[in-house]
């Protein structure tokens, strides 16, 4: 077991792995899907429901694809969707601070939004470069908040980004880690560094309703209301108010949101 505890802000609401079954490598990883190459080892950490797994996977056949997280729920749904599609992908368990590789153990070592969770991503980094063979990939990316756009401009969205920064360091986390991510590699002793940026944009109606759908119940539904009600820092009349934001936020025919993220390629 991990020795530093770590509290997944979002939790593991509908509304969360609604987003998170959205994401594929070719939207999820795209610093890394030119560096694949067939027979390739690759361990997913912080897999979530296993969309980018899979991914990962069809792209590497026949090489071994692993996928953990620390939630049992969600390693089980993982692999149950990939049993319905006969991926070749495994799902585990598994603890990104001690994780049950052997030293030089994959080819490929990826994590997509899950340092930004941590409270020492350093130290995670440092054991994702001890399990990943040398010469091999560590190929990182998360989203950095405080950069995050969008038009018509309202203050309910305001007050939703300040709130949720705010409960993402309560929990030891990171909401800007995108900025960050080419420091903590070097920190953590990774070599031939190279640091890069792309974005999702959501601007087209579909897009509007999907993600302002998603986070109008994650503000209202998920561990984010339950913690900031919790803690006092905001009511559920106010967490509604924000919601109603989102919803008119998406039904807006300029709306526009962009979402910017940090994104590394190092070596071990």
């Amino acid at each position: 077991m991990s020795t530093t505890p770590e509290t997944y802000t979002h939790g593991h609401h509908e509304s969360v792995l609604r987003a998170h079954r959205w994401r594929t490598a070719e939207n999820s990883a795209p610093h890394l899907l030119s560096l694949l190459e067939p027979a390739m080892s690759v361990l997913d950490v912080g897999c979530g429901p296993g969309t980018i797994t899979v991914d990962l996977a069809a792209r590497v056949s026949p090489g071994r694809v692993l996928g953990i997280d620390a939630s049992q729920e969600v390693v089980d749904q993982a692999a149950s969707a990939a049993a319905s599609t006969r991926s070749t992908a495994r799902f585990q368990v598994g603890d990104v601070y001690a994780i049950d590789a052997e030293d030089g153990e994959f080819d490929v070592v990826h994590a997509h939004q899950v340092l930004q969770h941590l409270g020492d991503p350093v130290r995670a980094l440092a054991e994702m470069r001890r399990v990943c063979r040398p010469g091999g990939i560590i190929a990182v990316r998360d989203a950095d908040y405080s950069s995050f756009s969008w038009a018509p401009l309202d203050p309910g969205l305001d007050r939703w980004l300040e709130l949720y920064r705010r409960l993402a360091r309560h929990n030891g986390g990171e909401p800007d880690a995108g900025r960050f991510l080419l420091q903590w590699a070097i920190d953590s002793g990774c070599s031939e560094v190279t640091a890069g940026a792309s974005t999702w944009c959501f601007a087209t109606p579909e897009d509007r309703a999907w993600w302002g759908g998603l986070w109008a119940d994650r503000t209202t539904r998920s561990a984010i209301a339950t913690q900031a009600i919790g803690l006092g820092w905001a009511t559920s009349a106010e967490l509604e108010a924000i919601a109603d934001s989102w919803r008119r936020w998406s039904n807006q025919p300029g709306g526009w949101f962009a979402v910017l993220h940090g994104e590394v390629i190092a070596r071990p």
